[in-house]
């Protein structure tokens, strides 16, 4: 008989109570999939705090209960599930709010640090013909986003916020669709930017005075997005209301300080 049962207990419960949070958190992140946009280490700590609130609650309202007894055991277990499936519930909900781009909103305000218009995204006005040079101003934009504290391109609207449409740049598909144009869009995210780079925007279309629009909202990267073009690689940023490309030097000093560690990039399960 141990001298004092109550710290064995606790020795003993404490890692179990890891692991099984650890296990309902993988679960929870299974069942939402990328609905979910909480870390595998918040889920963890949320169901913790779940089995908390289960023993507090078995404490409070069954009489002799203790800690390995098969009512106290259900008590924890059932509210760590609920509450890490409330949570997960919530925030994939509010994800999915914001998702959600006003594409007339952005044009009534302007072009911003974190907001640019483009007319075309294929086409080139001036010498009226298909121009992979407008191309390639659009991954550079997508990547300063992603590169800066994020933000949303307009195709389809002049500087001055006017809706123009996508009809030109839907003339150069083979299917001249919505659908074609965003299936394009990834196409040639993932060739300049890469594949992991290429799924983090969201792309929307909306009819403003007639006239069919895209944005892509770009969420601020998790890790440096660099734009391959030919044989070169080069990393853009944004600078104010302007998009820039970094040499070597500045490169190297911008993702230090950019992608510096912290305990939110802990807790949001990046390094």
């Amino acid at each position: 008989m141990p001298a004092s049962p109550t710290l064995v207990d606790f020795a003993v419960a404490l890692p179990v109570v890891l692991l099984l949070s650890y296990l309902i958190a993988r679960g929870i992140r299974a069942v939402f999939g990328r609905r979910l946009s909480l870390s595998l280490p918040v889920m963890t700590i949320v169901a913790i705090l779940g089995m908390s609130l289960g023993l507090l609650l078995a404490g409070l309202f069954l009489f002799g209960q203790r800690l390995w007894m098969t009512t106290t055991i259900l008590v924890v277990l059932g509210c760590s599930v609920g509450l890490s499936f409330a949570v997960a519930a919530v925030a994939a909900v509010g994800r999915g709010s914001r998702r959600d781009i006003d594409i007339a909103a952005l044009l009534a305000a302007g072009e911003s640090e974190r907001v640019e218009f483009k007319e075309t995204a294929r086409w080139n006005v001036r010498e009226d013909k298909k121009d992979a040079r407008m191309e390639a101003v659009v991954a550079k934009t997508v990547a300063a986003f992603l590169n800066s504290r994020g933000g949303t391109l307009v195709i389809g609207a002049d500087d001055a916020g006017h809706p123009i449409g996508l009809e030109r740049d839907f003339s150069t598909l083979r299917t001249p669709d919505a659908d074609r144009f965003e299936l394009w869009l990834r196409d040639l995210l993932s060739a300049t930017l890469g594949k992991n780079a290429a799924a983090l925007p969201v792309i929307r279309f909306a009819e403003v005075d007639g006239r069919t629009l895209c944005a892509l909202r770009c969420p601020r990267s998790p890790e440096p997005v660099f734009l391959a073009q030919g044989s070169a690689t080069d990393l853009w940023v944004r600078v104010g209301n302007s998009t820039r490309s970094f040499g070597v030097d500045e490169a190297v000093t911008y993702v230090a300080q950019h992608w510096r560690p912290s305990l939110r990039t802990w807790l949001q399960g990046r390094p």
